[in-house]
């Protein structure tokens, strides 16, 4: 592997949208990005990606890495949805999984210093260079969005505490969806909200399919040889309200305990016996609009289990669907009227250097080759909810993607 240093070039958003610049004028692939808390860095980016639709077996296949001392090198970026439909029916908008593999990336390490990478030893490419140095204004590039419908979420969270009160399930995540059109360029829309509201777990992929613009703080697995890690998240609050209220909060600490319970039962079907432990415990951290209860499940798992096999006893996601898993989901496919898509799903990349990151794609938009987006949003629902509080988290997830001005609620025939 060939690491070379390149210096000061500005931030994640910054290099990604010059290097979407160049490749848009060059008529190559478009860029791939995680920019937040990637790998132990600010941002890793595959200059140009020939993201392509994969089979969902096909995804994060990478052996697992080991190297935890920053370089990346490069490996497979890409995205997996959620595997399971809605109440209308309908297909997916966009492939069920898409990717592709870089030799090359640009990391931003801890302290803002970038670095070109490569597995092959191949030094950074000169259109790479001139695009890095290259002046390159901001586009404009947004998205006009409809409103979600409010009645359609209340009947499912209705729904979801008749379940609960019959002991058929005892938490499931309740979602609903924005639709809209985007105007513009996609990485320039990435660009802009990453910007605006700095995710932990950002990610952007595109391709002839459309494009994936994740802005999640949620991390769903780390694996760097052995070690694995998952970090679900569950209990919110506005970002105005005093975070104190998140510990002090019954519904909140029974929802998360439960989904760590859950996640724990995951990681241990594929981890070493006796090898699962709890680090981290309702911990308060703060992310775009809003407060979250986070803690943070750690296992050993044996090198020879490929991804294929963790992603099997793992996904979807816990903190996305509820306890017990399967019937929940069951449930929740007749409780949401739409096919949640990459929302809910996972974004991430698998490195046979530094392992495998990948996000739980909340806070996720999913562009289609002709503009139209959706914007997923929801929230746990246990014996405590109310319907009306939990319409209002979801607006207050929403509010940072949606922007000010734009539709929160549309009305249908009851």
């Amino acid at each position: 592997m060939r690491i070379e240093r390149l210096g000061d070039l500005g931030d994640g958003p910054s290099v990604l949208r010059a290097l979407a610049t160049a490749t848009h004028r060059l008529g190559l692939p478009p860029p791939a990005a995680l920019i937040g808390e990637w790998f132990g860095s600010r941002a890793v980016i595959a200059p140009s990606l020939s993201a392509i639709a994969v089979t969902p077996a096909d995804v994060f296949a990478a052996p697992p890495g080991g190297r935890d001392d920053g370089p990346v090198g490069g490996g497979w970026f890409g995205y997996l949805s959620y595997p399971d439909g809605g109440a209308d029916g309908r297909g997916p908008r966009i492939p069920e999984a898409a990717g592709g593999w870089s030799d090359t990336v640009l990391r931003c390490d801890a302290d803002g210093a970038w670095w070109h990478e490569s597995l092959t030893g191949t030094g950074c490419p000169g259109w790479v260079d001139d695009a890095l140095h290259a002046p390159t204004g901001r586009r404009d590039a947004s998205i006009t969005w409809a409103g979600a419908d409010r009645a359609a979420h209340q009947h499912g969270v209705r729904e979801c505490l008749e379940a609960i009160a019959a002991g058929e399930v005892y938490q499931a995540c309740v979602c609903t969806q924005f639709s809209g059109t985007l105007h513009g360029e996609a990485a320039e829309f990435f660009v802009d909200a990453v910007t605006r509201t700095s995710p932990a777990r950002a990610a952007y992929l595109a391709g002839d399919w459309g494009a994936v613009a994740s802005l999640s703080p949620e991390l769903f697995l780390s694996r760097c040889g052995e070690t694995t890690r998952s970090s679900p998240i569950k209990g919110t609050l506005p970002a105005d309200a005093d975070p104190a209220q998140l510990r002090a909060s019954v519904k909140d600490v029974a929802e998360n305990i439960m989904i760590v319970d859950l996640v724990r039962n995951d990681l241990g079907r594929v981890a070493r016996t006796g090898s699962v432990t709890v680090p981290e415990l309702l911990a308060v951290r703060p992310a775009p609009g809003v407060w979250h209860l986070v803690s943070t499940v750690a296992a050993q798992v044996p090198v020879d289990v490929s991804m294929a096999e963790v992603l099997a006893a793992t996904f979807p996601p816990a903190s996305v669907t509820g306890t017990p898993k399967d019937r929940a989901r069951e449930l929740l496919r007749g409780w949401e009227p739409g096919r949640r898509g990459v929302y809910c799903g996972t974004v991430g990349l698998a490195s046979p250097v530094a392992g495998c990151e990948l996000n739980v794609a909340i806070r996720t938009v999913e562009i289609a080759a002709d503009g139209a987006a959706v914007l997923g949003v929801g929230g746990g629902i246990t014996a405590d909810s109310d319907p009306g509080r939990e319409w209002e988290e979801c607006l207050h997830k929403a509010a940072p993607i949606l922007g000010d001005g734009q539709p929160r609620e549309r009305r249908t025939a009851s």
